[in-house]
Protein backbone atom coordinates (compact mmCIF):
# COMPACT_ATOMS: atom_id res chain seq x y z
CA UNK A 1 0.00 0.00 0.00
CA UNK A 2 0.81 3.50 -0.82
CA UNK A 3 2.31 5.79 2.10
CA UNK A 4 -0.10 8.87 2.53
CA UNK A 5 2.04 11.25 -0.01
CA UNK A 6 2.87 9.09 -2.78
CA UNK A 7 -1.42 7.68 -2.71
CA UNK A 8 -2.33 11.95 -2.86
CA UNK A 9 0.02 11.89 -5.66
CA UNK A 10 -1.24 9.07 -7.16
CA UNK A 11 -5.29 9.97 -6.87
CA UNK A 12 -3.83 13.02 -8.37
CA UNK A 13 -2.54 12.00 -11.45
CA UNK A 14 -5.88 9.63 -12.15
CA UNK A 15 -7.73 12.60 -11.68
CA UNK A 16 -5.84 14.34 -14.23
CA UNK A 17 -6.04 11.32 -16.90
CA UNK A 18 -9.47 11.51 -16.85
CA UNK A 19 -12.66 13.75 -16.51
CA UNK A 20 -14.56 11.68 -14.12
CA UNK A 21 -13.91 8.65 -11.44
CA UNK A 22 -16.13 7.00 -9.34
CA UNK A 23 -14.96 5.96 -5.25
CA UNK A 24 -14.75 2.36 -6.26
CA UNK A 25 -12.62 2.95 -9.30
CA UNK A 26 -10.67 5.17 -7.38
CA UNK A 27 -10.12 2.76 -4.61
CA UNK A 28 -9.45 0.00 -6.50
CA UNK A 29 -6.25 1.86 -8.53
CA UNK A 30 -5.37 3.00 -5.06
CA UNK A 31 -5.94 -0.46 -3.51
CA UNK A 32 -7.82 1.23 -0.12
CA UNK A 33 -11.11 1.46 1.03
CA UNK A 34 -13.55 4.23 0.48
CA UNK A 35 -13.31 6.07 3.15
CA UNK A 36 -9.68 6.60 2.88
CA UNK A 37 -10.37 8.14 -0.82
CA UNK A 38 -12.58 10.86 0.52
CA UNK A 39 -10.07 11.82 3.15
CA UNK A 40 -7.64 11.98 0.21
CA UNK A 41 -10.42 14.18 -1.66
CA UNK A 42 -10.32 16.18 1.47
CA UNK A 43 -6.51 16.33 1.76
CA UNK A 44 -5.81 17.58 -2.36
CA UNK A 45 -8.78 20.53 -1.68
CA UNK A 46 -6.59 21.46 1.75
CA UNK A 47 -3.92 21.65 -0.77
CA UNK A 48 -5.90 23.85 -3.14
CA UNK A 49 -6.58 21.22 -5.34
CA UNK A 50 -10.40 21.99 -6.95
CA UNK A 51 -11.98 18.26 -6.41
CA UNK A 52 -15.61 18.08 -7.83
CA UNK A 53 -18.22 15.46 -5.96
CA UNK A 54 -21.26 14.34 -7.14
CA UNK A 55 -23.27 12.04 -4.65
CA UNK A 56 -25.76 9.42 -5.48
CA UNK A 57 -24.57 5.52 -7.02
CA UNK A 58 -23.62 7.05 -10.33
CA UNK A 59 -22.02 9.76 -8.79
CA UNK A 60 -17.94 10.52 -8.40
CA UNK A 61 -14.98 12.66 -8.49
CA UNK A 62 -13.65 14.75 -11.19
CA UNK A 63 -10.52 17.32 -10.84
CA UNK A 64 -12.30 21.10 -12.00
CA UNK A 65 -10.55 24.16 -12.38
CA UNK A 66 -10.01 26.67 -10.07
CA UNK A 67 -9.57 29.99 -8.76
CA UNK A 68 -6.13 30.17 -8.14
CA UNK A 69 -3.05 27.95 -10.08
CA UNK A 70 -3.28 24.86 -7.34
CA UNK A 71 0.22 25.02 -4.90
CA UNK A 72 2.94 22.82 -5.30
CA UNK A 73 2.96 22.16 -8.99
CA UNK A 74 4.05 25.40 -10.90
CA UNK A 75 3.64 29.06 -9.85
CA UNK A 76 2.26 31.56 -12.29
CA UNK A 77 5.43 32.55 -14.57
CA UNK A 78 5.86 28.43 -14.84
CA UNK A 79 2.72 27.81 -15.76
CA UNK A 80 2.39 30.43 -18.28
CA UNK A 81 5.98 29.42 -19.97
CA UNK A 82 4.67 25.60 -19.88
CA UNK A 83 1.47 26.73 -21.79
CA UNK A 84 3.19 28.49 -24.09
CA UNK A 85 5.65 26.15 -24.85
CA UNK A 86 2.78 23.25 -24.95
CA UNK A 87 0.97 25.41 -27.59
CA UNK A 88 4.22 26.76 -29.86
CA UNK A 89 4.83 22.35 -29.60
CA UNK A 90 1.09 21.06 -30.45
CA UNK A 91 1.40 23.26 -33.69
CA UNK A 92 4.62 21.37 -34.64
CA UNK A 93 7.27 23.71 -34.10
CA UNK A 94 9.11 20.84 -32.37
CA UNK A 95 8.77 17.62 -34.17
CA UNK A 96 8.15 14.79 -31.98
CA UNK A 97 6.59 16.88 -29.27
CA UNK A 98 2.94 17.11 -30.66
CA UNK A 99 1.33 14.31 -28.72
CA UNK A 100 2.47 14.55 -25.87
CA UNK A 101 2.16 18.10 -25.63
CA UNK A 102 -1.38 18.11 -26.47
CA UNK A 103 -1.87 15.83 -24.15
CA UNK A 104 -0.19 17.91 -21.07
CA UNK A 105 -2.05 20.95 -22.09
CA UNK A 106 -4.83 18.97 -21.99
CA UNK A 107 -4.18 18.61 -17.97
CA UNK A 108 -3.15 22.03 -17.61
CA UNK A 109 -5.85 23.92 -19.50
CA UNK A 110 -8.23 22.13 -16.61
CA UNK A 111 -6.65 23.75 -13.58
CA UNK A 112 -5.16 27.07 -15.23
CA UNK A 113 -7.18 29.61 -14.03
CA UNK A 114 -8.27 32.88 -16.52
CA UNK A 115 -6.16 35.54 -15.53
CA UNK A 116 -3.19 32.84 -16.67
CA UNK A 117 -5.13 31.99 -19.85
CA UNK A 118 -5.51 35.59 -20.96
CA UNK A 119 -1.48 35.87 -20.56
CA UNK A 120 -1.32 32.99 -22.76
CA UNK A 121 -4.09 34.23 -25.35
CA UNK A 122 -2.16 37.50 -25.67
CA UNK A 123 1.03 35.98 -26.51
CA UNK A 124 -0.55 33.50 -29.09
CA UNK A 125 -2.36 37.00 -30.42
CA UNK A 126 0.98 38.92 -30.74
CA UNK A 127 3.10 36.14 -32.29
CA UNK A 128 3.73 35.60 -35.93
CA UNK A 129 5.47 32.63 -37.16
CA UNK A 130 7.92 32.59 -40.21
CA UNK A 131 6.81 30.17 -42.09
CA UNK A 132 8.92 28.91 -45.19
CA UNK A 133 5.54 27.30 -47.05
CA UNK A 134 1.56 28.00 -46.58
CA UNK A 135 0.20 25.31 -43.90
CA UNK A 136 -3.40 25.47 -42.59
CA UNK A 137 -4.04 27.33 -39.85
CA UNK A 138 -5.25 24.89 -36.59
CA UNK A 139 -5.63 26.71 -33.27
CA UNK A 140 -4.11 24.89 -30.59
CA UNK A 141 -7.52 25.41 -28.56
CA UNK A 142 -9.20 23.48 -31.05
CA UNK A 143 -6.15 20.48 -31.15
CA UNK A 144 -6.47 20.06 -26.94
CA UNK A 145 -10.29 20.07 -27.10
CA UNK A 146 -10.19 17.49 -29.70
CA UNK A 147 -7.58 15.53 -27.66
CA UNK A 148 -9.69 15.87 -24.36
CA UNK A 149 -13.08 14.50 -26.21
CA UNK A 150 -10.52 11.20 -27.53
CA UNK A 151 -9.00 10.91 -24.03
CA UNK A 152 -12.50 11.01 -22.11
CA UNK A 153 -14.14 9.01 -24.75
CA UNK A 154 -16.63 11.68 -25.50
CA UNK A 155 -19.03 11.86 -28.48
CA UNK A 156 -18.56 15.39 -30.18
CA UNK A 157 -20.30 17.36 -32.64
CA UNK A 158 -18.65 18.91 -35.38
CA UNK A 159 -19.41 21.85 -37.90
CA UNK A 160 -16.91 20.27 -40.76
CA UNK A 161 -16.50 22.30 -44.35
CA UNK A 162 -16.05 19.49 -46.99
CA UNK A 163 -16.57 19.32 -50.91
CA UNK A 164 -20.71 19.90 -49.82
CA UNK A 165 -20.13 22.93 -47.72
CA UNK A 166 -20.45 23.08 -44.17
CA UNK A 167 -22.40 19.95 -42.69
CA UNK A 168 -22.85 18.60 -38.70
CA UNK A 169 -21.24 15.61 -37.87
CA UNK A 170 -22.03 13.47 -34.72
CA UNK A 171 -18.71 11.35 -33.91
CA UNK A 172 -16.61 9.79 -31.55
CA UNK A 173 -13.02 10.55 -32.21
CA UNK A 174 -10.61 8.08 -31.79
CA UNK A 175 -6.86 9.75 -32.76
CA UNK A 176 -5.07 12.77 -34.07
CA UNK A 177 -2.48 12.14 -36.22
CA UNK A 178 -0.34 14.82 -38.10
CA UNK A 179 1.79 15.37 -40.95
CA UNK A 180 4.57 18.06 -41.44
CA UNK A 181 1.49 20.35 -42.85
CA UNK A 182 -1.69 19.23 -41.70
CA UNK A 183 -3.81 17.79 -38.66
CA UNK A 184 -6.35 14.92 -39.35
CA UNK A 185 -8.91 13.39 -36.22
CA UNK A 186 -9.80 9.78 -37.09
CA UNK A 187 -13.06 9.17 -35.83
CA UNK A 188 -16.52 6.66 -36.19
CA UNK A 189 -18.82 8.97 -38.30
CA UNK A 190 -22.43 8.30 -36.36
CA UNK A 191 -24.39 9.73 -39.51
CA UNK A 192 -22.17 7.49 -41.84
CA UNK A 193 -21.47 4.73 -39.56
CA UNK A 194 -18.73 4.26 -40.87
CA UNK A 195 -14.73 5.51 -40.01
CA UNK A 196 -13.91 8.98 -41.25
CA UNK A 197 -10.48 11.01 -41.57
CA UNK A 198 -11.23 14.74 -41.02
CA UNK A 199 -8.98 17.73 -41.70
CA UNK A 200 -8.72 19.33 -38.36
CA UNK A 201 -8.17 23.11 -40.12
CA UNK A 202 -11.64 21.88 -41.65
CA UNK A 203 -13.44 21.61 -38.39
CA UNK A 204 -15.16 24.83 -37.13
CA UNK A 205 -14.43 26.26 -33.86
CA UNK A 206 -15.16 26.28 -30.89
CA UNK A 207 -16.47 22.91 -30.65
CA UNK A 208 -19.69 22.02 -29.23
CA UNK A 209 -19.74 20.60 -25.47
CA UNK A 210 -18.91 17.25 -25.19
CA UNK A 211 -21.14 14.47 -25.52
CA UNK A 212 -22.03 11.21 -23.80
CA UNK A 213 -19.59 8.83 -23.18
CA UNK A 214 -18.74 6.22 -26.15
CA UNK A 215 -17.56 2.33 -25.81
CA UNK A 216 -14.24 2.65 -28.30
CA UNK A 217 -15.16 0.50 -31.14
CA UNK A 218 -12.35 -1.77 -32.45
CA UNK A 219 -9.71 0.80 -35.06
CA UNK A 220 -9.73 -0.45 -38.67
CA UNK A 221 -6.11 -1.33 -38.24
CA UNK A 222 -3.02 -1.25 -35.58
CA UNK A 223 -1.21 0.95 -37.49
CA UNK A 224 -3.34 4.46 -37.30
CA UNK A 225 -1.03 6.58 -39.35
CA UNK A 226 -0.92 4.15 -42.34
CA UNK A 227 -4.56 3.70 -42.18
CA UNK A 228 -5.06 7.87 -42.44
CA UNK A 229 -2.03 8.03 -44.77
CA UNK A 230 -4.06 5.82 -47.08
CA UNK A 231 -7.49 7.66 -46.33
CA UNK A 232 -6.09 10.93 -47.48
CA UNK A 233 -4.13 9.49 -49.94
CA UNK A 234 -7.06 7.51 -51.84
CA UNK A 235 -9.36 10.48 -51.44
CA UNK A 236 -11.78 11.07 -54.70
CA UNK A 237 -9.12 13.12 -56.24
CA UNK A 238 -9.60 13.26 -60.30
CA UNK A 239 -6.17 11.86 -60.60
CA UNK A 240 -4.57 8.40 -59.38
CA UNK A 241 -1.25 7.94 -59.70
CA UNK A 242 0.85 4.63 -59.38
CA UNK A 243 4.37 5.24 -59.98
CA UNK A 244 7.51 2.67 -59.87
CA UNK A 245 10.53 3.53 -58.36
CA UNK A 246 14.02 2.38 -59.46
CA UNK A 247 15.34 2.45 -55.79
CA UNK A 248 14.82 0.48 -52.51
CA UNK A 249 11.96 1.94 -50.24
CA UNK A 250 14.78 2.87 -47.41
CA UNK A 251 16.13 5.38 -49.59
CA UNK A 252 12.98 6.90 -51.67
CA UNK A 253 10.76 6.86 -47.95
CA UNK A 254 12.98 9.87 -46.53
CA UNK A 255 12.14 11.81 -49.48
CA UNK A 256 8.15 11.24 -49.55
CA UNK A 257 5.85 12.73 -47.40
CA UNK A 258 3.17 10.49 -45.88
CA UNK A 259 0.36 12.92 -46.20
CA UNK A 260 1.58 13.48 -49.84
CA UNK A 261 0.82 9.38 -50.95
CA UNK A 262 1.92 6.15 -49.69
CA UNK A 263 5.17 3.85 -50.58
CA UNK A 264 4.89 0.06 -50.85
CA UNK A 265 8.10 -2.23 -51.66
CA UNK A 266 8.16 -4.08 -54.41
CA UNK A 267 11.40 -6.10 -54.14
CA UNK A 268 14.98 -4.94 -52.71
CA UNK A 269 15.79 -2.82 -55.18
CA UNK A 270 12.12 -0.77 -56.26
CA UNK A 271 8.86 0.44 -54.63
CA UNK A 272 5.75 1.47 -55.64
CA UNK A 273 4.37 5.27 -54.80
CA UNK A 274 0.37 5.94 -54.80
CA UNK A 275 -1.09 8.99 -54.74
CA UNK A 276 -4.18 11.27 -55.49
CA UNK A 277 -4.21 14.42 -56.62
CA UNK A 278 -6.33 17.20 -59.04
CA UNK A 279 -3.86 18.55 -60.95
CA UNK A 280 -1.60 16.14 -63.00
CA UNK A 281 1.20 19.43 -63.59
CA UNK A 282 1.44 19.03 -59.43
CA UNK A 283 2.23 15.30 -59.54
CA UNK A 284 4.75 15.15 -62.23
CA UNK A 285 6.58 17.39 -60.46
CA UNK A 286 6.72 15.77 -57.03
CA UNK A 287 7.56 12.86 -58.64
CA UNK A 288 10.29 14.49 -60.78
CA UNK A 289 12.06 15.80 -58.05
CA UNK A 290 12.76 12.97 -55.78
CA UNK A 291 15.88 12.25 -56.78
CA UNK A 292 15.46 8.43 -58.71
CA UNK A 293 14.38 6.60 -61.54
CA UNK A 294 10.90 6.29 -61.78
CA UNK A 295 7.89 4.72 -64.77
CA UNK A 296 4.42 6.20 -64.66
CA UNK A 297 2.06 3.02 -64.16
CA UNK A 298 -1.13 4.97 -64.12
CA UNK A 299 -2.34 7.39 -65.03
CA UNK A 300 -1.52 7.04 -69.11
CA UNK A 301 -2.10 11.56 -69.19
CA UNK A 302 0.65 11.72 -66.45
CA UNK A 303 3.39 11.04 -69.60
CA UNK A 304 2.78 14.05 -71.91
CA UNK A 305 2.44 16.48 -68.73
CA UNK A 306 6.24 14.42 -68.04
CA UNK A 307 7.26 15.20 -71.46
CA UNK A 308 6.59 18.87 -71.60
CA UNK A 309 8.03 19.20 -67.82
CA UNK A 310 11.17 17.63 -69.10
CA UNK A 311 11.57 19.95 -72.72
CA UNK A 312 10.77 23.40 -70.68
CA UNK A 313 13.37 21.97 -67.99
CA UNK A 314 15.75 21.99 -70.54
CA UNK A 315 14.96 24.75 -72.51
CA UNK A 316 15.81 26.44 -68.85
CA UNK A 317 18.93 24.71 -68.56
CA UNK A 318 19.95 26.16 -71.79
CA UNK A 319 22.29 24.40 -74.68
CA UNK A 320 25.29 22.47 -73.38
CA UNK A 321 27.99 23.83 -73.11
CA UNK A 322 31.26 22.89 -75.87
Amino acid sequence: MLETSARLLRLLSLLQSRTDWTGAELAGRLQVGLRTVRRDIDRLRELGYPVDATPGVAGGYRLGPGAALPPLLLDDEEAVAVAISLRTAATGSVAGLEEGALRALAKLRQVLPSRLRHRVSAFQAATVPLAGAAAPAVGADLLADLAAACRDRRRQRLRYRGRDGVTEREVEPHRLVHTPWRWYLLAWDTGKDDWRTFRVDRIEGPLSLPGARFTPRPLPQDDVAAYVSRSITSAPYRYQARILFHAPLAAVAPRTSPGAGRLEAVDAHTCRFLAGSDSLDDLAVYVATKGFDFEVLEPPELVPVLRALSDRLSRAAGPEER
